[in-house]
């Protein structure tokens, strides 16, 4: 790893993020690793999205296929893949960080939007649908 990031760690990707990273890192497609866990291509794209997660069963399946432990996809820690070599592309790490960054960005500008709606709602007497 270089100047300490912790690619794969809880502050930096996601359980999607990692799922993504170790299916690429496996040389995997989605078709091709959804149809050897036995679920659909959208149901592999929505753990890689992190709109869902797979249960227990399956991601020991994920786990075993991919070559990584079931508590480094969860959150990081363990067995996983490997950070990407930067080397080759300056901007690379550059790019990703500024990434992360509007991503939290996004993050605390939505719950301070759900909280301003929250408010609006109190003090119109929940007269106002947003």
């Amino acid at each position: 790893m270089s100047d300490q990031t912790d690619w794969y760690g809880p502050d930096a990707a996601t359980f999607g993020d990692r799922v993504s990273a170790a299916r690429e890192r496996a040389g995997m497609s989605v078709p091709e690793l959804a149809r050897r866990i036995g679920v659909k291509q959208s149901t592999l794209r929505s753990w890689e999205e992190d709109l869902s997660e797979p249960r227990a069963n399956r991601l020991s399946m994920l786990a075993g296929l991919l070559n990584v432990s079931m508590m480094w996809l969860i959150n990081g820690e363990g067995e996983g893949v490997d950070a990407p070599d930067e080397t080759g592309n300056g901007d690379f790490g550059e790019i990703l960080a500024e990434i992360r960054g509007l991503r939290a960005d996004m993050l605390r500008k939505a719950e301070a939007m759900g909280r301003l709606e929250k408010r609006l709602r109190r003090a119109s007497g929940s007269n106002v649908h947003v």
